[in-house]
């Protein structure tokens, strides 16, 4: 039995503001439409993950939920996570290790560099700097969420919005 996850980078957000955190940074009308894009392209795969998890920060929530819009997901379901912001690649494992067994496909929001990092650790492939609103879909055959670790999935897919015809 294989189960796949997939990795999202929040959407393009308002730059950083002297008088605003970082984590409450909004989502632009552009990764709103990039966000909406990408959950189009997910629901055309007929993509619905059984858990989605993402950051608390504002821009990978709303990501999320515009994903979750178009695929049919509940947006109530999604299991936020407050680790996801600040605790680096571990917390993105880490909330992965603990999805139960009857788990068979998993997306994660949150940020880069992380996202990036969390992709490569996981496939030991070069992914670079994930763009914004992309996602990447990894297939881990014969494992389960606990056994998730560096080199044990391989990519099926990358896109990014700007990879989507208009």
């Amino acid at each position: 039995m294989s189960i796949t996850l997939f990795i999202v980078r929040h959407a393009k957000a308002e730059d950083r503001a002297t008088f605003m955190a970082d984590h409450d940074r909004q989502l632009t009308s552009d990764g709103i439409t990039a966000a909406a894009r990408i959950g189009h392209f997910l629901h055309g795969k007929a993509i619905l993950p059984d858990v989605i998890i993402s950051s608390t920060a504002p821009r990978a929530k709303d990501t999320a939920k515009i994903i979750v819009e178009q695929i049919g997901y509940d947006p109530a379901k999604i299991d936020l996570d407050d680790a996801l912001f600040n605790g680096g690649p571990k917390a993105y494992l880490a909330a992965l290790n603990v999805l139960s067994n009857t788990v068979q496909t998993a997306m994660i929001v949150g940020h880069n560099p992380d996202v990036s990092y969390l992709a490569e650790y996981l496939t030991h492939q070069s992914i670079g700097s994930m763009s914004k609103g992309a996602v990447i879909a990894i297939i881990f055959d014969s494992l389960n969420w606990a056994e998730v670790s560096g080199r044990t999935g391989s990519v099926l897919f990358e896109i990014s919005p700007k990879q989507l015809p208009n």
